[in-house]
């Protein structure tokens, strides 16, 4: 039986609308899902203070997540953003303990992410190493290095209220952590949606060969998806340690956990070649939502954890079907 034009043409539509937005719609159903349970599980959820909180805490998250949609958007992945928040959180506190001014300190930490994502990005695009066994490695050498520094103490952080601001102030109520996470998952957004840059990251992530026969710089632009995973992983470790007060080689644990999670649970394809920072908001929400929503139902943290993983599963599951089920659909012969 033949099919018509009319009829390709709206299966077609529908498997692009299956692939591109099923997933983001479904973490909006399942995140909503979850304030509702939690809502009516404990009195406390909804209470302003709590949703603030709940926002201070998602912001490093976030801020990374945003980065790491660029990254898995490549088809790449970077297991290393745990224990770079960790080494500059270390190294913030530590150089902030040898009275050097605190924006000099930021700008520092910014750089050394950026050069340790490069550097990174340097083996996996120019190298021709995998980025699993690229990033691996750098999880392992990174935190070592920070439990070299520390000798395994936390070192706290005193006497710098400005540095203090940026991870405990508020801006008209909204607490300042949020307000850079959100700025930056704008800045993400914009340029996923409508720049140069972005256009070049999804078509190396479709087809590294092909964009590389048309001109585009394919190697640096993985390279630098790794650059910007190391430059918000430093703007994570330094919204911890301004808020906790404190820098140690033991924070961020699990950190690329739930990273990874949000941005898989916002529909980013691990295939590469589509990506949502909007499913990455709403993915980084909800793992924060039932993170918070458990504690508050004093079920022991540690769950929180075989929760994570667990999403992170049927995550994958879900969108390697996805992905499958309209790659078959486009495949079908007429």
């Amino acid at each position: 039986m033949s099919v018509t034009y009319t009829e390709r043409g709206q299966g077609s539509a529908l498997a692009d609308f299956l692939s591109e937005k099923a997933q983001v719609l479904s973490i909006a159903f399942f995140f909503v899902v979850c304030v509702a349970f939690f809502s009516i599980a404990t009195d406390v959820f909804l209470t302003p203070g709590n949703l603030l909180n709940v926002l201070r805490q998602a912001a490093p998250i976030l801020v990374v997540a945003v980065a790491m949609t660029f990254v898995i958007i490549t088809a790449g992945i970077d297991l290393s953003v745990g224990s770079q928040v960790a080494l500059i959180n270390a190294s913030a506190a530590l150089t902030l303990s040898f009275g050097v001014p605190w924006p000099l300190v930021v700008l520092a930490m910014l750089l050394l992410g950026a050069a340790i994502g490069l550097g990174q990005g340097w083996f996996v695009a120019y190298q021709g190493i995998p980025a699993f066994i690229v990033t691996l490695a750098g999880l392992s050498i990174l935190r070592g290095a920070a439990l070299y520094m520390t000798k395994g103490y936390s070192i706290p952080i005193t006497d710098v209220p400005g540095f203090f601001v940026l991870g405990r102030g508020t801006l008209l109520g909204i607490p300042v952590p949020a307000i850079i996470a959100l700025a930056v998952a704008a800045a993400g957004a914009l340029v996923i949606g409508s720049q140069i840059y972005g256009r070049r990251v999804v078509a190396v992530g479709s087809n590294p060969e092909a964009a590389r026969r048309v001109g585009m710089p394919a190697k640096w632009t993985i390279a630098s998806v790794y650059m910007l995973t190391g430059i918000a992983s430093a703007v994570a470790g330094l919204l911890i340690a301004a808020r906790l007060g404190s820098g140690s080689s033991n924070a961020a644990v699990g950190f690329e956990l739930q990273v990874i999670a949000a941005v898989v649970l916002g529909g980013t394809s691990l295939f590469g070649g589509r990506g949502s920072i909007l499913g990455t908001i709403l993915g980084t929400l909800t793992i924060a939502v039932i993170g918070n929503g458990l504690i508050l139902m004093h079920i022991s943290p540690f769950f929180t954890q075989i929760v994570t993983g667990a999403i992170i599963l049927i995550a994958i599951w879900l969108n390697t079907r996805i992905f499958t089920a309209g790659f078959s659909f486009r495949r079908k012969p007429s």
